[in-house]
């Protein structure tokens, strides 16, 4: 049942991100484009996203498990630390080189489009070079004084 559920809410996140515009690279760079031809309108669509997800939020903190049952796992992390700034750098820079970010680019990877293929395989690249470090991170730090 939680697959069924987890499918709907991607159908309905991925069908919002193509009505809303965020599946298009232009719209995207004419938003993050402050010195040029600023396009405001995914200011809306991320408040509109913002003044949704926020309620859902608040309810979620008061539960234990979520609406299928299954234990609600929120984040607990508050600090802002050096990986935490290094990786809204990286993510900064990839959206403004590509316009696109992960979800938009996995709602568009049926159309075929070169771009959005080499985008997503970049990021898959990324993702495993990241593992991959993590792993080799964790088996070499060294224990604590």
């Amino acid at each position: 049942m939680q697959i069924v559920i987890a499918l709907l809410v991607g159908l309905v996140f991925g069908v919002g991100l193509i009505v809303s515009g965020m599946t298009e690279p232009a719209r995207v760079l004419g938003f993050l484009d402050l010195a040029g031809r600023w396009n405001p309108s995914l200011a809306f669509v991320m408040g509109g996203a913002i003044a949704v997800a926020l309620p859902a939020f608040v309810v979620a903190a008061r539960r234990q498990r979520t609406l299928t049952g299954a234990p609600l796992q929120l984040p607990t992390a508050t600090g802002i630390d050096r990986r935490l700034v290094l990786g809204a750098l990286a993510f900064g820079a990839g959206w403004g080189l590509a316009g696109l970010c992960p979800g938009p680019a996995l709602a568009l990877i049926a159309t075929g489009n070169g771009k959005v293929l080499v985008f997503v395989a970049s990021m898959l690249v990324g993702m495993g070079m990241f593992e991959v470090v993590e792993r080799w991170r964790n088996a070499n730090r060294r224990p604590a004084p």
